[in-house]
């Protein structure tokens, strides 16, 4: 599967265009607040193929322009089940967090899906990982490389659980359960560079539970991880 980054909007946001190499078909992983990633993603030669839009979890930097991508690509939309309530939210949701210029319409769900979920995308085969803590169903979409994990896990941070319908121990455990995941799969987060679950089981501050349960000794970030952080996030021309 091919990765490719879209940064957007006020919140600086990693959207993702997921292409299976051998038929092109592609799914978009989460919309930004505002209509740029539509746009950007309208100006790519040759047009993509989409046949999904995927949802990590609805906070309105992730889920907000839903309306604007579906306009253009009325394709099925997934997202988890056990969103729904925060995904409900979404035409208020700028007034909870103090902005209402951003309240935004929902958009559609097509398929509220639970954890252990399947997708086709061609040739690739898209599994759902619940990972719920920072919002009440954020989730993570993997395959063989790579992992698409929201809000969950950063370079060097992990995602805040201090929101309305947040819960720092849900966050622990499914922290637990991310990283038990191949270390070798590369980690694309909702904000920040890329990294890989090794080097932030070994590196990450948050992670040091993790770290102490599995006898795993601390250490500094990589040299891959270091050039990684330096390396801008943004894929799209």
């Amino acid at each position: 599967m091919e990765v490719r980054p879209f940064t957007v909007g006020m919140f600086q946001v990693n959207t993702y265009l997921l292409t299976d190499p051998t038929t092109g078909q592609c799914a978009i992983v989460d919309t930004g607040e505002s209509n740029e990633l539509v746009g950007r993603l309208k100006a790519l030669d040759p047009a993509p193929d989409v046949r999904f839009i995927l949802l990590t979890h609805a906070h309105i930097d992730h889920a907000g322009a839903l309306t604007d991508l579906q306009a253009e690509w009325d394709v099925p939309t997934y997202c988890p089940r056990l969103e729904k309530p925060l995904f409900d939210t979404l035409p208020y949701q700028g007034t909870m967090f103090g902005m209402p210029h951003l309240n935004r319409a929902a958009g559609r769900i097509d398929h509220w899906i639970d954890d252990g979920f399947a997708l086709q995308l061609g040739e690739t085969t898209l599994r759902f990982l619940s990972a719920p803590g920072h919002t009440p169903g954020q989730g993570c979409w993997f395959d063989d490389e790579h992992i698409l994990v929201g809000d969950v896990l950063f370079a060097g941070s992990i995602g805040r659980t201090d929101f309305p319908m947040s819960d720092p121990r849900t966050m622990t455990e499914s922290l637990r359960k991310l990283l038990q995941l191949p270390g070798h799969l590369k980690v694309w987060s909702g904000h920040g560079p890329m990294t890989t679950l090794a080097d932030e089981l070994a590196t990450n501050p948050f992670l040091g539970y993790l770290r102490e349960e599995r006898g795993i000794a601390s250490r500094g970030a990589s040299a891959n991880a270091r050039a990684r952080q330096a390396e801008p996030v943004d894929g799209a021309q």
